[in-house]
């Protein structure tokens, strides 16, 4: 509740230095001119918070930390069905196949079945 008045206080700001321009849509999320927020304006604010880190603006977009979110919840045992929820999406392909990137399950199953394998013919011999 604090973060979200907080950010009522700012918005209340922004209409105000907005003043003519402001158009009231009654989002809690809005442009500068209190117009929905499109790819452009996301894409352009994200580009002012990655000026002020040390992380490439050319490396980072919106998508890639969504990518981030899904594979490092995934990471965590969160269930692939809560993160498909997480993200808006309405089953767990689309999660999966395309935002899921994890390579460490992948190694250690790998890493494992390789161990199994070469103790069990190292007990043979």
């Amino acid at each position: 509740m604090d973060a979200l008045r907080g950010h009522r206080e700012r918005q209340a700001l922004a209409r105000e230095k907005a003043g003519n321009l402001w158009q009231e849509n009654d989002l809690v999320f809005a442009s500068k001119q209190g117009t929905e927020l499109d790819a452009a304006n996301v894409r352009r604010a994200f580009r002012v918070i990655l000026k002020r880190t040390d992380l490439d603006p050319d490396e980072w977009t919106p998508r890639e930390m969504r990518h981030s979110f899904v594979s490092l919840l995934s990471d965590s045992g969160v269930a692939l069905e809560n993160i498909s929820r997480l993200v808006g999406h309405k089953g767990t392909v689309v999660t999966e196949k395309v935002y899921r990137k994890q390579l460490r399950p992948v190694l250690l199953e790998g890493a494992e079945t390789m161990d199994l394998i070469f103790s069990s013919k190292a007990k043979k011999a």
